[in-house]
């Protein structure tokens, strides 16, 4: 699988600081799928076995999550994708997230004490954009009919599924926060109360909404009666959706941006999405010999961590939508500006403050992410959320979804480029990325978790490439989390921030990066994201994927 990774034989070295893998690596010869939920996989693996193509898997397997991971995605969330076609050898992407309704201005917005967007309230809400984009997705790579693809989901919200452990534990935790939102106890808290582990959850009213997708198309959301029942909600309960807002949204084909790390090609998407802080942090992690330093080392983590800082300052500055404000993206991207970043790393002091560069809210969100993969060569990333695990917590019961809060993601300074305005796209967390070499195409895979995901596709392809780990072993290894870093939002870092890391390290270790000025503190593990990857062996074609050992997921190929 990894063959052509260096260092892959040096087992002994690459174990310090990780651990044993929790798990086997999965191997296939004609298709695979992964992603954070067993029963939404195998819903994928059959729609491959049918001879459908990576995207209806992935559509099959989406649609299943948002039944089934509600606490993460749903067709009240956004959408983005990275595709390998095997036709043209190209990579390809997708951004389906919305924008803002034309009725909202800041003027309008009653902010929180500290200047943000209030997350759980109509202020936040954005036209959702994931339907559109499984549409978007199918009218192109799709084999079989959408009444196919879409069967699964329809069926086990019509007769019911097990609860799985940690959505489970999510949904409970959730309840807590949105029992009193307009729609939610009657579709997510069946006898009042959040489903049990093990316990089966129905949902006839999203089997209506998918059959009614399956039917008619995405014109039956944003022309039809979906569309008319969230501005019908919207109007009673303080929102502002019209039905312009839906029948003129629409999804982009953006191709995806890329950096060279260590030999190896790193895609992600542009902004809207913060996809470029994880090749901005590769950058500059490429100017440190992060191998000889070893995971074992303080300067390690500190480098790892500085580097995020530095990364984060300009994406708090300069990501938005390119439609509104013109994007520096070259220049953010290249080399020479990464090694000015990286000489403001002070190995002996953490940071205290992130000043983005002079060029001439966000700790534990929820998200999902799956790929798939088809004996075509045919490789799909995608990632779908409702940012804050249920989202806004507002339901629309007739529809069996609740709406996103991704909006509060924008910033209420009217001079930031990230500011509220009507029809715009605000800062996106979701990012899908892939891996490729010589032109080919390598790995699918993502970690989902709002500001974690940069962090943590970095800390992937840093534990594959220069330390020699498998895949699985990549995903399981110890994660750090960097919080409090100035943000889109406007609020800034002042304080260095909090540094979270998963227990294992020796704490000689954790006592080195405390004297350097790190504040350390606890956190749940759900807070270290989600990882999936497929690898594709560019020599034989064989899959192999992996899965993430936070999560309830799993990888399976036939």
């Amino acid at each position: 699988m990894c063959a052509s990774i260096p260092g892959w034989a040096d087992r002994a070295e690459a174990a310090l600081g990780r651990g044993a893998a929790t798990r086997s690596v999965v191997y296939a010869r004609h298709g695979m799928v992964a992603a954070a939920q067993p029963l939404a996989v195998h819903a994928g693996l059959d729609m491959l076995k049918a001879g459908g193509s990576a995207v209806d898997a992935a559509i099959a397997t989406n649609a299943c999550l948002g039944l089934m991971e509600p606490t993460a995605n749903g067709l009240g969330g956004d959408l983005f994708a990275i595709l390998y076609d095997p036709k043209t050898k190209q990579m390809v992407g997708l951004n389906a997230s919305g924008r803002a309704p034309m009725a909202l201005t800041i003027d309008k917005v009653k902010p929180e004490k500290d200047g943000t967007i209030p997350l759980y309230s109509p202020y936040a809400w954005t036209v959702p954009g994931c339907c559109d984009g499984w549409f978007e997705l199918h009218q192109r790579y799709g084999k079989l009919p959408m009444s196919q693809v879409l069967a699964p989901a329809i069926k086990y919200a019509e007769e019911g599924f097990p609860l799985s452990p940690v959505i489970a534990g999510d949904w409970q935790r959730s309840t807590r926060v949105f029992k009193d939102k307009p729609g939610f106890a009657q579709v997510f808290m069946p006898g009042g109360r959040a489903p049990l582990e093990g316990e089966t959850f129905k949902n006839p009213a999203l089997a209506r909404t998918l059959r009614l997708l399956a039917e008619k198309g995405r014109d039956a959301y944003y022309k039809g009666p979906i569309a008319e029942e969230l501005v019908r909600y919207s109007k009673a309960n303080g929102g502002f959706f019209e039905m312009q807002d839906f029948e003129k949204h629409h999804s982009t084909w953006d191709t995806p941006m890329s950096t060279d790390y260590r030999g190896y090609t790193v895609w992600e998407l542009p902004p809207n999405s913060q996809g470029l802080a994880a090749l901005q942090l590769l950058n500059i992690l490429e100017n440190f010999d992060l191998k000889t330093m070893g995971r074992g080392s303080a300067d390690f983590w500190h480098v790892m961590v500085e580097a995020k800082k530095v990364a984060f300052a300009d994406r708090a500055r300069y990501y938005a939508d390119p439609a509104f404000n013109k994007q520096p993206v070259e220049a953010l991207l290249s080399k020479s500006y990464a090694k000015q970043r990286a000489a403001l790393i002070d190995m002996q002091h953490a940071a205290l403050k992130d000043a983005p560069g002079d060029l001439a809210v966000l700790n534990r969100k929820e998200t999902t992410y799956l790929c798939a993969a088809d004996e075509s060569g045919m490789m799909i990333s995608l990632i779908q959320s409702n940012y804050t695990g249920f989202g806004s917590g507002y339901v629309v019961p007739e529809l069996g979804f609740g709406i996103q809060d991704r909006g509060g993601l924008f910033s209420l300074h009217k001079e930031h480029p990230n500011a509220l305005e009507p029809g715009k796209r605000p800062f996106q967390t979701i990012i899908p990325a892939f891996l490729s070499k010589d032109g080919q195409p390598l790995m699918a895979f993502g970690l989902m978790g709002g500001d974690m995901q940069p962090q943590g596709h970095a800390q992937v392809v840093v534990n594959l490439v220069d330390f020699g780990m498998n895949l699985q072993e990549a995903g399981d290894a110890i994660r750090y989390h960097h919080t409090g870093s100035s943000e889109p939002t406007g609020t800034v870092m002042t304080d260095g921030g909090e540094l979270h890391i998963e227990d294992g390290l020796p704490q000689a270790l954790l006592d080195e990066l405390k004297r350097r000025g790190h504040k350390l503190s606890p956190e749940p593990v759900g807070a270290y994201g989600g990882y999936q990857a497929i690898w594709r062996d560019p020599v034989t074609g064989t899959y192999s994927g992996a899965t993430e050992k936070r999560k309830d997921g799993c990888a399976l190929g036939y």
